[in-house]
């Protein structure tokens, strides 16, 4: 390995340094190796229904918006988040808010190269009443409280279960396909935590690299003002 070396480090931290940066090396050439078999999949199911999703406008007004008028011009990658946010929960998955507040600051970089959607099964004023508050101003929050979307691509249990699955899809010539979804969640890490997003998630790759990492009983909440 290259030597670089930091003020005062024994010969036994640069030792085994060294070595965590060979594993560092080849876990980002196996994160490209996965990253190019992901880009060569062959085309997905087509989208068979044109669903129809319900969004307030910024003027407060709801409409109606389908699948195929979240593109952008000249964009043609779609990602939709499952936002666990159904009618019959209380409060919204503090993990997915977490998750969402990332991806709030993220969203205006993403614009430049595709489209983002976050679907909710509750009704919009819900989900976006809830987006208002936390601040998330950048990403096009939408209810799928009228249409099948979520089930038929696993952000719902037949139970009415709401599923963080993050699901990618992508137009061609005039039609909708399913690219990629994070089928990752149903393959559980020995954690609980099966890390389906965690490529997209700033959070838990920054506490990795502290010595108390991730840990396996903190999760992120809602509110810290009380704790």
């Amino acid at each position: 390995m290259d030597q670089h070396a930091f003020p005062n480090e024994s010969p036994e931290y640069r030792k085994a340094r060294d070595e965590l940066l060979r594993a560092e090396s080849d876990l980002r050439d196996q994160l490209e190796a996965v990253a190019e078999l992901r880009r060569k999949l062959p085309p997905g199911g087509e989208v068979s229904e044109d669903y129809v999703f319900a969004e307030r406008r910024a003027d407060g007004q709801t409409c109606e918006v389908r699948i195929d008028e979240l593109f952008a011009p000249g964009l043609d990658s779609l990602l939709i988040y499952g936002f666990m946010y159904g009618p019959k929960m209380e409060d919204a998955c503090p993990m997915c808010t977490s998750f969402l507040d990332s991806l709030n600051g993220a969203a205006p970089h993403l614009a430049q190269r595709m489209n983002i959607a976050v679907c909710a099964r509750s009704p919009i004023d819900r989900v976006a009443d809830f987006g208002a508050k936390r601040g998330w101003s950048n990403l096009r929050l939408i209810s799928s409280a009228k249409n099948s979307f979520q089930p038929d691509y696993l952000a719902e249990g037949a139970d009415g279960s709401q599923l963080s699955m993050a699901n990618v899809f992508v137009r061609r010539n005039g039609a909708i396909r399913h690219f990629w979804g994070s089928e990752l969640l149903f393959h559980p890490y020995p954690s609980g935590n099966s890390r389906h997003v965690d490529m997209f998630w700033p959070l838990w790759n920054i506490l990795d690299v502290t010595p108390e990492g991730r840990g396996s009983t903190w999760y992120p909440a809602l509110d810290y003002e009380n704790r």
